[in-house]
């Protein structure tokens, strides 16, 4: 990854440059729109920009309502919708859709708006004409996951034609988003590497990658732009700027606030319990050992293996083999591969570590591949926590963590493996 380079052009005027080349090369834009601060400035930069510079095309703005959301930001995104009824096509999604759910070993995935449950669901329908129907675009199907919606959208929405997508990524909102403005293996338009391509003709441009949080709040406060009141609610609870979130509040982040959902809107709340499965759990026990905190302590009398072990043993069947598939194919990864680590920890490594004369390519590429005869107990210092080696306190971190797709050992989610949550829910749903 290469490093920040400085320019003396603020941030304003870059994005707004940006944004002028969009219009001047692409047929077709959209605005994806979560009524967040990010992708609020995004919207509204746009459409100052259209109106600065007599554009009168319509624009889409796509928003996916995740059902569990607050009233300020439903308020505020349809305020947008409303007042900018002149220059967009609005896409306020209501569909069925898989999410994230970090709070319960019992339900890892809820959806959205599902049918048959809505005496559960925690607000109705928004007063605005929402796409409720499941026929609505060719590609949807019941309960698909949200990140296999939003690149199918795009290439519905753009009908064959050169599109961009903008969208309110920011690359100090976390590593992750920084790895996915500066990725070296990424396509882009032009050399650009704020815009990544999608497909034939897609790609999504990042207008405010380089903007920091208090930027954001000095262009709202400058330009008088309409914002979510919501954050004002965060501001008064005591969240800080720079930990303020409004997606679903039962993601992998977001389960971290779910106090807030409680302070915030306590009439609510019940609603936001009776709907997921664990919701209460992480309510009480967010930010302490059960959830989301690092350091836990190793019971006496027990190694991490078979601390592990019996953390398995108390799972139920399906999410218990999901583990095990998963805890098997890192140990045998780790002795059959390897993986390539810098010269510089090398001497560092645990004696079962095997040091190779193999170069690999991937990751740290011409790095020594390093195998492991068997799984260590722990690992100290940054040995384990930058993944240099397996052990079996990460293995149990997963499970203490909910942490269904097992991150904490590097692996994401295939199709297959979506497809099969899929099944698992549908069959035990009525438990």
């Amino acid at each position: 990854m290469s490093g920040k380079t400085y320019l003396k052009q603020n941030v304003y005027d870059a994005a707004n440059e940006r944004i002028k080349m969009v219009f001047n090369e692409f047929e077709k834009v959209c605005v994806s729109f979560s009524a967040g601060k990010d992708s609020s400035v995004v919207l509204n930069l746009t459409l100052d920009y259209m109106r600065k510079h007599g554009i009168t095309q319509k624009i889409g703005v796509l928003l996916i309502d995740l059902e569990g959301q607050y009233r300020e930001t439903i308020k505020h995104a349809q305020r947008m919708f409303e007042e900018n009824a002149d220059l967009i096509i609005p896409f306020w999604v209501c569909l069925p859709i898989n999410l994230r759910n970090a709070v319960s070993v019992y339900q890892p995935f809820w959806c959205c708006w599902e049918p048959g449950l809505e005496e559960k669901w925690i607000r109705p329908f928004p007063d605005f004409p929402a796409i409720t129907q499941q026929d609505y675009f060719p590609f949807y199907r019941y309960r698909m996951e949200f990140e296999e919606f939003v690149p199918e959208f795009s290439k519905w929405f753009s009908e064959g034609k050169k599109t961009a997508c903008m969208v309110g990524i920011r690359s100090d909102e976390s590593l992750n988003r920084y790895r996915t403005i500066v990725s070296s293996s990424k396509e882009t338009y032009k050399g650009l590497g704020w815009t990544t391509k999608m497909f034939e003709d897609i790609y999504n441009v990042y207008p405010i990658y380089d903007w920091r949080t208090e930027d954001i709040w000095t262009a709202n406060g400058k330009n008088g732009w309409a914002y979510n009141k919501l954050y004002d609610l965060f501001y008064k609870a005591g969240v800080g700027i720079h930990e303020m979130r409004i997606c679903q509040p039962y993601g992998d982040d977001q389960r971290i606030s779910l106090d807030v959902f409680r302070v915030i809107e306590p009439e609510t709340w019940a609603k936001v319990v009776n709907r997921v499965s664990g919701a209460n759990f992480g309510n009480i026990y967010c930010g302490t050992k059960a959830i989301g905190y690092r350091e836990v302590q190793l019971p006496e009398g027990h190694t991490w293996k078979s601390y592990t072990k019996l953390l398995l043993s108390s799972l139920p069947p399906e999410t218990r083999e999901n583990y095990t598939a998963r805890f098997i194919r890192f140990m045998r990864y780790w002795h059959k591969n390897g993986c390539g680590l810098p010269d510089d920890v090398l001497d560092a490594l645990p004696s079962s570590a095997v040091i190779t004369e193999d170069l690999t390519n991937r990751g740290h590429k011409n790095k020594k591949v390093v195998r492991y005869k068997r799984i260590e107990d722990s690992a100290e210092g940054n040995i384990e926590s930058k993944h240099f080696a397996p052990t079996w306190r990460r293995m149990a971190m997963c499970i203490l963590k909910n942490d269904h797709l097992c991150k904490g050992l590097s692996f994401g989610q295939t199709k297959h493996q979506a497809e099969r949550q899929r099944q698992l829910i549908a069959k035990y749903r009525d438990l």
